[in-house]
């Protein structure tokens, strides 16, 4: 096994020792601006052009765009700069440590995704700007891992990026070009309290619930009925009920109930379609009862990723890995880069299995074999890419 630099292991050390988590619960939640600092320092003594750019009210939250050369087409290399929660008490060796021990490194982010952003500069560390014909643009953003917040903020930019990008996930080195959406959404009742010994004193929000459930079981079938992917493992659209509360005695009709449902649409079902679709249906369903139904985004969601197959960056990525491009089940940055006109691939060293796991690693034998394809990626849509017209 080619041992990897010193170097190298040492800034991705750094960027493990670096807290920067994001999370919807605010007593977790950190900024991310001491590694997009960090990652700048890096690119520019690389000749980059650096740009940093704060979300949108979180000043303290940062996306970082830097670019080697010019053109209007190019490569993206793209991770997020965010990690999960974690329990150290769950954990045998210090999150922050970027601890070697057995050939791998441990820490947050090990694998998902900070040792990625390293290796895509030091991929970019053979290559001068006077070497490409077209961009190549590391690109690291902010609050993946809870709201989305740093890909919204591009996205709604409008500004193009690259041509083709990839994200760099943990994958085991093997390329994806699909995965599910998710949405996540709260479903209110309000009805009216009263003594549980006559029911027309109230009006149930929990026995009004029992209706919006069947409902939506009833929903469910038909959506996996009508869509249906082979490529995934789980071949069909979900839809869960995952927490529910109602109520506050037995002895009361219960006046207020909560659910909250977890979707995953396959490739080609909307977000706005289903959201539609879902509240239409349960609108209709209580029209003739005397309860109040209301909505709201749990989590506003992320689109299903499909690039297609003939894209030039998943042949690529399929030749310089020698793996099909094949699909995931969990939810990417993609969807919001192929909005910006890039045909997005996620691929990148590690296994998914360990990630938001304590004792998150990276295989130091996955990081000669990453930088390879990264170089490969380089070379083929940076310097031997045709360059724009004059």
């Amino acid at each position: 096994m080619p041992i990897p630099s010193a170097h190298l292991l040492q800034r991705i050390q750094q960027l493990i020792a670096t807290p920067s988590v994001s999370s919807v619960s605010p007593q977790f939640d950190q900024s991310n601006r001491s590694v997009i600092d960090l990652l700048a320092g890096w690119l520019e003594d690389l000749d980059f052009s650096v740009c940093i750019e704060s979300l949108p009210e979180r000043p303290d939250k940062a996306n970082l765009i830097a670019t080697l050369g010019s053109g209007s087409g190019g490569l993206v290399l793209a991770g997020h700069t965010d990690t999960v929660p974690f329990d150290a008490g769950r954990w045998r060796f210090d999150p922050f440590g970027g601890v070697i021990i057995d050939d791998r490194i441990y820490g947050l982010g090990s694998a998902d995704m900070k040792s990625f952003l390293a290796l895509a500069i030091d991929a970019a560390r053979e290559f001068a700007a006077g070497d490409l014909r077209q961009p190549l643009i590391i690109l690291a953003t902010a609050d993946e891992e809870s709201s989305m917040h740093g890909a919204r903020a591009l996205a709604a930019a409008g500004r193009p990026l690259g041509r083709h990008a990839v994200i760099g996930e943990p994958t085991g080195l093997k390329p994806v070009r699909m995965h599910k959406g998710i949405l996540m959404e709260a479903i209110r009742l309000e009805g009216r309290s009263g003594h549980s010994s006559n029911p027309a004193l109230g009006v149930s929000a929990l026995e009004g619930m029992h209706e919006v459930i069947g409902e939506l079981l009833r929903w469910r079938a038909e959506l996996q009925a009508h869509y249906r992917h082979p490529l995934f493992e789980v071949a069909v659209p979900t839809l869960n009920l995952g927490h529910i509360h109602g109520g506050d005695n037995p002895n009361r009709i219960c006046a207020d109930c909560e659910l909250h449902i977890d979707i995953r649409p396959l490739p080609g079902m909307a977000l706005a379609d289903l959201r539609e679709e879902l509240h239409g249906r349960l609108s209709r369903r209580l029209a003739d009862s005397a309860l109040t139904l209301s909505f709201l985004p749990l989590f506003l969601g992320v689109e299903a990723l499909e690039t297609p197959a003939t894209a030039a960056i998943v042949r690529a990525a399929e030749e310089l890995t020698g793996a099909p491009a094949g699909v995931a089940g969990f939810g990417t940055e993609g969807p919001y880069l192929n909005a910006l006109g890039m045909e997005t691939v996620i691929l990148g060293p590690g296994s998914v299995d360990c990630a938001h796991q304590p004792d998150e690693f990276l295989p130091l034998a996955a990081i000669q074999p990453t930088l390879e394809v990264l170089r490969g990626l380089i070379e083929r849509f940076c310097v031997l890419a045709a360059p724009d017209a004059r």
